[in-house]
């Protein structure tokens, strides 16, 4: 009991001693090697930068348009020719006519030399008397309207007026107009007497009538007189 005793007085003594031995005989252990102390985990990075690009954002609202090529033939250059009917056709013909032979009366001269009397002329009362020269122009009731004629076959209204005068030696030029220059002015109108103004030609007579060639319609006819035309006396 004394022994051990004296042992353990000793101990501290011997690990004192042997203490720094033991631990210059050991090698150095860092710091970061102790077991509760677990070494710390880099991880690897890379420092390399790339560029940003930037990728535009499409909406799926954005219109989208095609360019339609006219040389492949799309429907919007299609050039369809238009199909006449037989009644358009016959219509236009008639139209075209209808312009030719107004061009062609436009063409011809205004002021025609009158005629010597056709198959169309009726018989001339034997005197010169105004009152012979209405019974003479009521014959014509009926006579055709032709632009610039001057003939019972077709005349226009100064060339009525013209023909009629002609045969009871009076000669007119053809224009209403220039009709208007020939005999007395009156105010007091009698039967026989001419009818003229810048546009229009009759024969007054009596009873506020006038016969005239009036249109391509209505032909040669009795109608009240027209308003605004002068009266002029070629016959006594």
């Amino acid at each position: 009991m004394h022994t051990s005793t004296s042992t353990i007085r000793r101990a501290p003594i011997v690990l004192t001693v042997l203490l720094p031995i033991v631990m210059l005989a050991m090698p150095t252990i860092p710091a970061w090697a102790d077991a509760a102390d677990p070494a710390p985990i880099h991880m690897a990075s890379s420092v390399r930068s790339f560029p940003k690009h930037l990728v535009p954002h499409r909406s799926f609202s954005e219109a989208v348009s095609t360019d339609v090529d006219g040389s492949w033939g799309g429907i919007e250059t299609l050039d369809v020719p238009h199909t006449e009917s037989p009644e358009e056709q016959a219509t236009r013909i008639q139209a075209e006519q209808a312009r030719q032979s107004e061009a062609a009366s436009r063409a011809e001269p205004r002021t025609p030399a009158v005629s010597a009397p056709t198959t169309g002329d009726k018989e001339k009362p034997a005197s010169d008397t105004a009152a012979a020269l209405v019974s003479y122009a009521l014959q014509y009731q009926g006579a055709p309207y032709v632009y610039g004629g001057n003939t019972p076959a077709g005349w226009d209204c100064s060339g009525f007026t013209q023909y009629v005068y002609a045969r009871f030696g009076i000669h007119l030029p053809h224009p209403s107009g220039m009709q208007a220059t020939i005999g007395t002015p009156v105010t007091d109108p009698q039967p026989g007497d001419l009818m003229a103004n810048a546009g229009h030609a009759g024969i007054y007579i009596g009873n506020g009538l006038m016969i005239h060639a009036m249109n391509p319609v209505d032909g040669t006819k009795v109608t009240a007189v027209m308003p605004g035309m002068g009266y002029y006396r070629l016959l006594g």
